[in-house]
């Protein structure tokens, strides 16, 4: 018999918005190219949530809300956005080769219209100094084919 972890009582994580940008990084995490993620400290206190903690187990989501997969944490670093490395951008499977290509693409989501609501600044910047928080994280299992 295998234990069926209470799916109800893992904290629920939530890759970018609904839509097309979070069905792609689900896709990712589900087949096995996505295992780090970035994002921005003040984000998390914007939405008054803890930092991710080595060992933390979560569902990830879907954009139907529908859970698709369990992953646990195994690295956080708060660091300021100019030290992210090459390394980290590609293994958060999204494609990019390099840095550059990395730190466009997430500009672009983090300057859109949607994050500067969460934030409640709709000039919000990010700058090298910017602090983000750098997730590693392992497919624990696929919930779903």
């Amino acid at each position: 018999m295998t234990f069926e972890p209470d799916l109800d009582a893992l904290p629920r994580e939530e890759f970018a918005f609904p839509g097309p940008l979070r069905d792609r990084l689900v896709a990712a995490i589900l087949d096995g190219r996505k295992t780090a993620t970035t994002g921005l400290l003040r984000a998390y206190e914007a939405e008054g949530e803890p930092l991710p903690e080595v060992g933390r187990r979560a569902v990830v989501v879907d954009s139907e809300e529908r859970p698709v997969a369990v992953v646990e944490v195994v690295a956080v670093r708060v660091v300021p956005l100019g030290e992210v490395d090459t390394a980290h951008a590609v293994d958060e499977g999204e494609g990019h080769t390099t840095l550059a290509e990395w730190r466009a693409a997430h500009e672009r989501f983090w300057h859109g219209d949607e994050l500067r609501r969460l934030l409640g600044d709709p000039s919000f910047t990010v700058d090298d100094s910017t602090p983000v928080v750098l997730e590693r994280f392992r497919l624990e299992r696929a919930l779903r084919p």
